[in-house]
């Protein structure tokens, strides 16, 4: 895989697309345990679209890195490894609720990406200037397939600021906990909702503070709230927002 040649310091701003590659995406940005996944999946179903969840591809990198014995101080070494395609991912082979197949080296980590280690771990390696320049091509690559749904925490703000469509979806720490809990507790018996709560707490202050693509509503997004509504009444709002534009 060939990448074009980044500025790889701590001050380089992901460049936007030179194409029109945004016109093709529906960016759904928020933070952790926001529904955005569960949502994004529906949506695409509805509309036709493609999904891709480029969270996925940081707890592939994050993965890599743990399995590889490299530190949040080997942002360089992370990042070539991901130019040098150690990273893929391709539409879903198998049907066990699965969206996509992630690779790393030729491995299927797709079953790997959930774990408890990963979600403490994640932010971590997300926030690496290098980390975030090396997956650059290989989201704007799969954009170029046709309407596209991605989500993650920078896409209308970075990687696609040219997205036909940008929606920030939201929610309070305590109704995101308790989500993910829900989701986590059949592997992991012994965990907490107030475990959770202040895991996604941390995460939130690394997202949202880091130097590189911190979480932000981006330009002309428009923010939905789910607190307090059920996944039909907030899909019926997103299909109306992507509709519209």
């Amino acid at each position: 895989m060939t990448h074009s040649h980044v500025n790889r310091t701590n001050d380089a701003k992901p460049t936007a697309p030179d194409d029109q590659t945004g016109r093709n995406v529906i960016a759904i940005d928020g933070p952790a345990g926001s529904g955005k996944t569960t949502l994004a999946v529906l949506l695409a179903k509805r509309l036709g679209a493609v999904y891709l969840d480029t969270g996925l591809l940081y707890r592939a990198a994050t993965w890599l890195a743990l399995q590889s014995g490299l530190t949040v101080h080997d942002g360089r070494a992370i990042a070539a490894r991901i130019d040098a395609g150690a990273i893929s991912i391709r539409p879903a082979s198998v049907a066990d609720g699965r969206q996509s197949d992630v690779f790393v080296d030729g491995i299927d980590v797709s079953n790997s990406l959930r774990t408890t280690e990963i979600d403490a771990n994640v932010s971590a390696y997300s926030a690496l200037p290098e980390v975030r320049d090396a997956m650059l091509p290989l989201q704007r690559t799969f954009a170029r397939t046709g309407r596209v749904i991605m989500v993650g925490r920078d896409i209308a703000s970075v990687i696609f600021p040219d997205a036909a469509v940008k929606i920030y979806l939201d929610a309070s720490v305590q109704e995101r906990a308790h989500r993910r809990w829900r989701d986590l507790v059949p592997t992991n018996p012994s965990l907490t909702v107030a475990d959770v709560e202040a895991d996604l707490i941390r995460r939130d202050e690394i997202d949202s503070g880091r130097d590189v693509a911190p979480l932000e509503i981006a330009s002309g997004a428009t923010v939905v709230d789910t607190d307090g509504k059920s996944i039909e009444q907030v899909l019926n709002e997103l299909t109306e927002i992507a509709e519209q534009s």
